[in-house]
């Protein structure tokens, strides 16, 4: 990226002057719109200079994953002649992630003015064009850096090579010599692949290599003051499983009315009298493997979204063998035949919520974290034909159930569009509750049974317990 101005200096035709001064621009967004409900956009900033009618690039912002308001940390430094108009344009695209180009970016606006605006204004904001118009309440504010500065921190790891790798990056405080910066967390894996003697670089005296041969008295321009720093060992399924505990595997099924009525043949709990349903065959496919880490075969099994009898409320964490006091069904057959009893017994209703059956399980974890022994690892499989409809209340059980010794396998089931349900998952970021706390660990696996349905069930089986295993390695890794 260092070689874009230069490029573009020569492409200008920028000359050596007695009159020109290097100006350090700041950008920042603000109020940009939304990809979707879930998704927010991947923003950069493009800088541009007009000569002989033209635009040209100068340079680029790095890339803000999922920001509707980033502060770019990238300066552009820009030569200022005092006695020429200096047409600039900054356009804002939205970067899909795994794409640092322009061709397939989304151009989100524009906004022009001169550098001598700048220059004068110390700060200039305004809103982004989009074809002549204003681009919703999207606005860009760029300003000229003078006196303090706004400072961030970054540390690499040295790998085995000798290349550095950027490990993280903090936030930037503007306009402060004497930055705190947040406490965040990283993965031993990512910081060091779980070497505790691995070099990693940190400028904790910072030096600036042109003040140090201009400046005979320079000793550094500042220091960095490591606070606080822990290690915290987060326990794993494969953890757990290697020290001898026991899988306690639990079942919840889907009963909301999207799903059809068990009567017709449509329905995806349609009791064919020769070949299983979906969620039977997504049933057997992970309760088998699962099965052979649990000792007495016994597994709770519940249903949601249901009026139950004797009074037909809506339940969504009720036993599918209507026994609230033992649950528990003997092995997956078991679990087949309660389901199978209980269709004829409930009506299909809604809505859509897993956070309470998700609470039900972290609850029994929680307790056997408290118990001297802690020998049990709760593996809870949710099938479902639909997006939930308690998104907020399912990340915060989630987050909460993070910290305890217990993953989450959804399957979805049937031909719905499952992509929201992806943000659970947490493979694309963070999961976060809706009070913005991040989870501990990734519990959450979520995978769309139809991508399976038109293989043989040995295929099938195969590909959960493939999910299965990585599920257990994403685990560990991230321990």
């Amino acid at each position: 990226m260092s070689n874009i101005y230069e490029s573009a200096e020569a492409t200008l035709g920028f000359i050596s002057s007695p009159c020109l001064t290097k100006v350090e621009l700041r950008v920042a967004c603000r109020g940009i719109s939304d990809r979707d409900a879930l998704s927010k956009p991947d923003p950069c900033v493009v800088l541009k200079m007009q000569s002989h009618g033209q635009w040209f690039e100068v340079d680029r912002t790095e890339v803000i994953r999922s920001s509707s308001s980033p502060v770019f940390s990238k300066i552009f430094l820009v030569d200022y002649y005092f006695e020429e108009v200096q047409r600039l344009r900054f356009e804002l695209h939205d970067i899909s992630s795994g794409n640092n180009g322009l061709r397939d970016a989304d151009f989100l606006g524009a906004m022009e003015c001169t550098l001598g605006q700048i220059v004068s204004q110390r700060k200039l904001t305004k809103a982004l064009l989009k074809q002549g118009n204003t681009s919703g309440k999207s606005s860009i504010m760029v300003r000229r850096l003078f006196h303090k500065s706004d400072p961030f921190l970054e540390i690499f790891r040295v790998n085995d090579d000798g290349t550095e790798s950027l490990v993280h990056r903090t936030e930037t405080v503007m306009n402060n010599l004497s930055p705190v910066w947040k406490s965040f967390k990283v993965s031993l894996n990512t910081l060091c692949s779980g070497d505790h003697d691995r070099e990693l670089k940190i400028q904790w005296e910072c030096i600036n290599p042109k003040y140090q041969m201009k400046k005979k008295n320079y000793r550094n321009s500042g220091t960095v003051i490591l606070n606080h720093c822990k290690i915290i060992k987060m326990y794993s399924f494969l953890d757990y499983i290697m020290g001898g505990c026991q899988i306690q595997f639990t079942v919840a099924i889907d009963f909301t009315a999207s799903n059809g009525d068990p009567r017709n043949s449509c329905s995806l709990h349609y009791i064919h009298p020769y070949q299983p349903n979906e969620y039977l065959k997504a049933l057997v496919a992970v309760g088998e493997i699962c099965q052979d880490y649990d000792s007495d075969k016994m597994f709770p099994a519940f249903g949601f979204g249901a009026l139950i009898p004797p009074d037909f409320k809506v339940s969504h964490d009720f036993a599918v063998n209507f026994d609230e006091d033992n649950p528990e069904c003997a092995g997956i057959q078991g679990v087949v035949e309660a389901y199978q009893n209980c269709l004829p017994k409930i009506q299909l209703y809604g809505p859509t919520n897993i956070a309470p059956i998700i609470q039900k399980v972290a609850s029994s974890a929680s307790e056997e974290m408290h118990t001297k022994e802690a020998m049990e690892y709760f593996i809870l499989l949710i099938l479902t034909d639909g997006v939930i409809t308690d998104m907020a209340d399912t990340r915060e059980a989630i987050v909460h159930a993070s910290h305890l010794p217990m993953s989450v396998i959804i399957v979805g089931v049937g031909n719905a569009d499952f992509t929201d349900m992806q943000i659970l998952d947490g493979d694309d970021g963070i999961l976060r509750s809706p009070k913005g706390e991040p989870v501990l660990r990734d519990i959450v696996q979520f995978v769309p049974f139809k991508d399976f349905k038109h293989v043989s069930a040995g295929w099938v089986s195969k590909q959960m317990q493939t999910l299965t295993q990585l599920m257990c390695l994403k685990r560990v890794k991230d321990a």
